[in-house]
């Protein structure tokens, strides 16, 4: 009975053990918690083998989640999670879909695995546009309009779109023919610095979360350096934003990406006390009621000079800012194909124009430092 009870205790023990084993082999090792700070659209959290990337709003009012497995050459995946999309990371071609992917693949210095863009004029990267003159990056398409037979010709290993709704027939119908589409929420992030740690993700991509992560970093520290030295200006001058497109005036809600920078160089956005994420649609009376005595005015970037402004609306000079020539542009810095500059590397680089604008308002925090997006309009 003995030797039977000693039999039965050495099998439970054994049992235990051999369960405790399997259930070490299978539980994921967690290696950080979550590596965003700034972003709220996505989550990157990494384990022994692969990282667990969670897209959480890629579009306005979204209420769907997009769980992205990257896995690593020796990573194994716990069959919970088998059901996602996994990715074979460090990729090696990539076809995005919005010039503001374009500026993370070049600072983290693997724009030549992008192999296809929609609408290549769009670009205004000399490097990329390098490479697009060596036919190494093909044209799919136009915007989320893209082409499905040249997509899967090329068959990159992942495709980074960008949704505006619920509705992207193009992207599911790439992604039934077998490609990998993951959703990328950039543009939809309302502060400088979430629309720049964007980077992470697509250093995730590359295996160059370190680079990724330093390369943020830099951005971060600068911005928050640049926000200290606003604060020390004594006076705050008005700004006035946006212009006329056909019949509406539209400038940046005060919840907004664009306000968020005004206030950020210590100006007094007139529209800053506005609720909403997006841009105001106002009507030429209501915004000349309130911002005539503007000191700053910032177009949207529509008029290269004074001219092309007075002769697009007449009525643009009854403005102070006008009459004063304080009227500043980012449409002056183009690449070679007419892309606007500022459209594709400033949501990446929200250091740099933080520092333009407030060279702008309080020109004597920054001497010697010259604007790199904005130019004032003669």
């Amino acid at each position: 009975m003995k030797s039977a009870s000693k039999a039965i205790l050495l099998f439970l023990i054994l049992t235990l053990f051999i369960q405790c084993k399997k259930e070490s082999e299978t539980t994921p090792k967690l290696v950080s918690e979550n590596e965003i700070n700034f972003a709220k659209g996505f989550t990157l959290i990494n384990y022994d083998g692969y990282s667990v990337v969670k897209v959480l709003n890629p579009w306005p009012k979204s209420s769907k989640t997009y769980t992205y497995i990257f896995k690593e050459s020796d990573g194994v995946i716990p069959d919970s999670l088998k059901q996602y999309t996994v990715v074979n990371v460090p990729i090696k071609t990539i076809v995005v879909t919005s010039t503001t992917h374009i500026p993370s693949l070049e600072m983290l210095g693997v724009e030549e695995t992008l192999i296809g863009f929609p609408n290549l004029n769009y670009i205004s990267s000399e490097n990329v546009r390098t490479l697009i003159d060596a036919k190494k990056i093909k044209e799919v398409g136009l915007n989320n309009s893209l082409n499905t037979e040249v997509v899967i010709d090329l068959q990159p290993e992942v495709i980074v779109g960008y949704g505006i709704d619920n509705n992207n027939p193009t992207l599911d119908n790439i992604q039934k023919n077998g490609l990998k589409v993951l959703l990328n929420g950039d543009w939809n992030e309302q502060t400088p610095l979430g629309k720049s740690e964007w980077i992470k993700f697509f250093g995730a991509l590359y295996g160059k979360q370190k680079e990724a992560n330093d390369i943020f970093s830099k951005i971060e520290k600068d911005y928050l350096k640049t926000v200290a030295i606003a604060k020390m200006a004594v006076l705050k001058p008005t700004i006035l934003a946006g212009d006329m497109f056909e019949d509406k005036w539209y400038l940046p809600s005060g919840s907004s990406w664009g306000s968020q920078l005004l206030k950020d160089a210590n100006g007094n956005y007139l529209w800053q006390s506005t609720v909403g994420t997006g841009s105001l649609s106002l009507s030429f009376e209501t915004v000349f009621e309130k911002a005539k005595e503007a000191d700053i005015w910032i177009t949207s970037g529509q008029f290269k000079n004074i001219e092309e402004m007075s002769k697009s609306n007449p009525h643009y000079k009854q403005f102070k800012a006008f009459q004063t020539k304080n009227v500043y542009s980012f449409a002056g810095k183009k690449g070679k194909t007419g892309g606007i500059l500022y459209y594709e590397l400033a949501p990446n680089r929200p250091d740099i124009v933080l520092k333009d604008i407030v060279k702008i308002l309080h020109p004597e925090l920054l001497v010697g430092y010259e604007p790199y997006f904005f130019q004032k309009l003669h």
